[in-house]
């Protein structure tokens, strides 16, 4: 079965719940912002995420492994403010 975004966002909002505690635990949090049409989910990680010096591991091990084993349409998850907090 094909989803489309809006059912994919659903579930990879599901996915990143799961998550979430976890990344609160350290004063962080993230959101979904977007999906490409390539299948790029595009997240934007905020508070203790958005500058921390391990959030690029968080992103690959952590979330795009959880998103793409739930939503396995998702071939990859970007942080849209990653460049953001690594070029300050």
């Amino acid at each position: 079965m094909i989803l489309n975004k809006e059912e994919l966002a659903v579930k990879i909002n599901e996915a990143l719940e799961q998550l979430r505690p976890y990344l609160n635990e350290d004063g962080g949090d993230m959101e979904l912002v977007g999906i490409t049409d390539e299948g790029v989910a595009q997240v934007k990680l905020l508070g203790a995420c958005s500058g921390c010096s391990m959030s690029a591991m968080t992103l690959k091990a952590g979330l795009e492994a959880q998103v793409k084993k739930v939503v396995p349409e998702i071939v990859a998850v970007e942080a849209i403010n990653m460049e953001e907090f690594i070029q300050e």
